[in-house]
């Protein structure tokens, strides 16, 4: 196995992120990786033994780095931040969503895959319900928990980001202000109940 060049993980996964940017899904290789980077392929191999595990490497890096960024936010803009976040890669040409929806139809006959793309989603689900906590005091619905709170809105995101990316003309702009919305009136409505 070769040894990595003075090269970090990070910064291939960054050099790997520009070559989906420039080149699209369909024409990512690794070698193309190590191109940008200035490395061998070799030392793209040491760091990632699949372009599959590279490509789930990238889309942890931007679920880590979001959460990060929104969990700096004070509480009363937490909702605005991960929902301006969740639309920010919510369009006909996201390559974010892309590489998503290109990696779960792979997981469906790769078991590997798929139990990291759990893990993935897993860890989304439980940044939206520690973010939940922290906005709201108790569940804004008897009956439905904070844990489901977070599954349902990591799956209206990934399903609002399916409609975008297969529906040209969709109303990102109009979807996200009106989820917003429903975010803040129930928000409201807890507020209204505490007093």
């Amino acid at each position: 196995m070769a040894k990595p060049n003075v090269i970090s993980k990070g910064d291939l996964i960054k050099s790997a992120k520009e070559c989906l940017v420039n080149n699209g899904i369909e024409k990512f290789t690794l070698r193309s990786v190590a191109e940008l980077a200035g490395v061998t392929q070799g030392t793209v191999y040491y760091h990632f033994k699949t372009k599959e595990q590279l490509l789930l490497d990238i889309v942890q890096d931007i679920c880590e780095s979001s959460w990060s960024a929104i969990s700096q936010q004070s509480n009363q803009y937490i909702v605005s931040q991960a929902i301006e976040s969740a639309k920010s890669r919510c369009s006909y040409d996201s390559f974010f969503h892309k590489l998503f929806f290109t990696l779960v139809v792979s997981s469906f006959n790769n078991e590997i895959i798929r139990g990291q793309l759990g893990e993935i989603t897993l860890s989304e689900n439980n940044a939206l319900t520690k973010n939940l906590l922290n906005v709201w005091s108790k569940t804004p619905i008897e009956g439905v928990s904070m844990e489901t709170w977070g599954i349902l809105i990591n799956a209206i995101v990934d399903g609002l980001a399916l409609h975008a990316l297969i529906q040209k003309d969709f109303p990102v702009e109009k979807t996200y202000d009106e989820l917003e919305h429903l975010f803040k009136s129930l928000t409201q409505l807890l507020d209204e109940g505490d007093k």
